[in-house]
C-alpha cells in the first residue's frame, strides 16, 4: 500500500474513471473515514466535474449520467441484508453500469468475483494508505 494525500488519492480515481468502462463493478473497502466517499465523489466529479456529488448514506444510491454511461454511486452501510440489494436493482446494475459500492462486505455472495477492489486505510492525519486490485 502506498502513502497518498488526498489529492493525490483523488487523483488515483481521476486515474481510474478515465480508464475503466460500463459494466464495471469497483468495490471499495475501509473503515469509517478512511476516504470512500472522497475517492468515489472524485471518480464521479472526473467524468462530471460542476457536478455535487452528496454521499448516498440515507438513499442508498445516487446515480449519474456520464460521457462513459451510467454511474451507480452505492453507500450500503445500512443494507439490512444481502438480498436487498436485487431489489434495489442493484445486480442487474452490475452488468450494465460503473457501480461504485462502498461498503461492499454487505453484499455477501451477491458481489460479483469480477471487479476493482480499492482498499484505503487512514495511515496518518491527512496520509491514506491506497492498494487498487484490477481484474485479469
Amino acid at each position: 500500500m502506498k502513502n497518498l494525500t488526498q489529492p493525490q488519492l483523488e487523483e488515483q480515481a481521476h486515474f481510474l474513471a478515465t480508464a475503466v468502462a460500463a459494466p464495471c463493478v469497483i468495490a471499495l473497502w475501509g473503515d469509517m473515514g478512511a476516504g470512500k466517499s472522497t475517492f468515489a465523489r472524485a471518480f464521479i466529479q472526473s467524468l462530471l466535474p460542476t457536478t455535487d456529488v452528496p454521499s448516498p448514506t440515507f438513499t442508498l444510491i445516487q446515480t449519474y449520467d456520464t460521457p462513459k454511461g451510467e454511474i451507480w454511486h452505492c453507500d450500503l452501510y445500512r443494507l439490512k441484508g444481502p438480498e436487498d440489494a436485487e431489489e434495489l436493482g442493484l445486480l442487474e446494475a452490475f452488468n450494465q453500469h460503473i457501480c461504485l459500492i462502498e461498503w461492499p462486505e454487505r453484499l455477501g455472495d451477491f458481489l460479483p468475483d469480477f471487479r476493482y477492489n480499492i482498499y484505503i486505510k487512514v495511515s496518518d492525519i491527512d496520509q491514506r494508505s491506497c492498494k487498487i486490485e484490477c481484474p485479469l
